[in-house]
């Protein structure tokens, strides 16, 4: 089995993952029960983007478990913490989409918010009475968003010291879960790391968010809806490279500290979906005209950030890691996955999303 440097302090150690049935989740679990020695407890609720079909690959691992708990419940939460005694947990449980928060708010403040609260709580107690050396080693990696950073100009980058101003019920809900990280640190001097990603793309993303959404519509032959002119930059991340950016975090980082991921590729919106369609007129020809001549302008999200664009150079400097991916090498390998993967699509929507739009208010 391949292992790293970062294995010396991991090597056989208990990792909890939160969240690990979702797409980057799972995409994390996948990694870590393929690439390193460690024992992986997947704690998922299973709401309507989580799903084991994303875990196929690992699930008959003996190294691999599954839980159904809900995060927000303390007592279950502390019954896996004694049961699995682990070295290190992973947070990445949330509600994630921005659509879908400004339809309704209260469940990305119970999960985002009191959830986080929750585990770092019931995880401070469970550090307390850790031995000397299991302290040494025990490390909680809070996984957020650039989206707290608010929005940018034409110019300039997020960095790990740049202000707060979320500017969405999503973004808010998030950044408060990042303030009671860093409180837990400096009140409590419990072992957490923080890390703030740019957008990830990449096979087993639920088909809510904007480039499976593409695929799909345009697979389907219907409108390719584009919020505004298609103009709002975002830095795209391959999943794959960000599940490598969190062990790397994890194993090397320093407790106390935040890391921002990025994947090194600012693209306008219009340009993501063009792009799409370009390799879909290659690997799925319609046979008359362009998958581009499906694309539609429509009404803009409300509160829309204009441009994210991430400074990686803390990680790649400090820690040696960089995104493995290009976009184009990473939106290849994306199509080419929803193309070889309907029945998942299918699958993981079935009575409970059409594509239809979210988030109008």
């Amino acid at each position: 089995m391949p292992t790293t440097n970062a294995d010396k302090n991991f090597h056989n150690r208990t990792i909890l993952v939160t969240g690990g049935a979702g797409f980057i989740g799972s995409a994390l679990v996948r990694y870590l029960v393929k690439e390193t020695n460690s024992t992986v407890v997947n704690i998922d609720k299973l709401t309507y983007a989580g799903h084991l079909e994303n875990l196929d690959s690992v699930d008959h691992s003996v190294r691999y478990h599954f839980e159904q708990e809900d995060i927000c419940n303390t007592e279950a939460v502390r019954a896996l913490f004694e049961k699995y005694k682990p070295d290190a947990l992973m947070h990445l449980a949330a509600e994630s989409h921005v659509d879908r928060s400004i339809d309704g708010s209260a469940e990305f403040i119970r999960t985002n918010i009191a959830g986080t609260h929750t585990l770092f709580e019931v995880g401070k107690k469970y550090y307390a009475d850790l031995d000397e050396q299991k302290k040494e080693r025990f490390r909680f990696l809070h996984v957020s968003t650039d989206e707290v950073y608010g929005e940018l100009g034409e110019e300039g980058f997020f960095k790990e010291t740049t202000p707060y101003d979320p500017r969405s019920p999503y973004s808010a809900s998030k950044a408060s879960s990042d303030h009671i990280a860093r409180a837990w640190f400096y009140t409590y001097g419990f072992p957490v790391l923080i890390t703030n990603c740019s957008n990830n793309y990449g096979p087993y993303q639920f088909p809510e968010k904007l480039i499976p959404v593409v695929i799909l519509k345009a697979l389907q032959r219907e409108e390719i809806p584009v919020y505004g002119t298609g103009e709002n930059v975002r830095d795209w991340l391959y999943v794959d490279d960000h599940a490598k950016a969190l062990y790397t975090v994890l194993t090397e980082g320093i407790a106390g500290e935040t890391y921002n991921i990025g994947g090194h590729n600012e693209k306008q919106n219009i340009e993501v979906v063009k792009t799409i369609c370009s390799v879909l007129d290659e690997l799925k020809p319609k046979g008359s005209g362009t998958y581009a001549e499906q694309i539609r302008f429509v009404t803009d999200r409300p509160g829309h950030d204009f441009r994210y664009a991430i400074d990686a150079s803390k990680i790649e400097n400090e820690l040696d890691w960089k995104p493995k991916e290009t976009f184009e090498s990473g939106m290849r390998k994306t199509v080419k996955w929803y193309l070889n993967h309907m029945e998942w699509c299918e699958a993981v929507t079935s009575n409970n999303y059409n594509l239809k739009r979210l988030g109008t208010a």
